[in-house]
């Protein structure tokens, strides 16, 4: 379990500061007029450029920790459904167990 959370945090952090190095070259070039930006309308542009930049980067980049980080929820997932499925056949045959005892009792009685 300790593995899955490492990965998702990893990922995770990787991708916030990813955001923030995109988000800190896109102030500067607002800042250095590269960028126009007019009012809150022109901040908007510079999140909504470093949103999608950062995107893009971390597509690629973070990959692998994309892959990692899936084949740990899908493990733990499946772990989760052999998990369901033994308790649900333990209730399943203690409910045949008790229908079958009932069933005895009334024959018997």
């Amino acid at each position: 379990m300790s593995s899955k959370i490492n990965a998702t945090l990893r990922y995770t952090s990787l991708r916030a500061s990813i955001f923030l190095a995109c988000l800190l070259v896109a102030l500067l070039l607002a800042h250095f007029g590269v960028i126009p930006v007019v009012g809150d309308l022109g901040l908007i542009l510079v999140f909504a450029l470093a949103m999608v930049a950062s995107a893009a980067i971390s597509y690629v980049v973070l990959s692998k920790q994309r892959d990692e980080m899936s084949a740990q929820i899908a493990n733990r997932i499946e772990n989760r459904k052999v998990r369901t499925a033994v308790r649900d056949a333990a209730e399943d045959e203690a409910d045949d167990a008790a229908r079958a005892a009932a069933a005895r009792q009334a024959q018997a009685g």
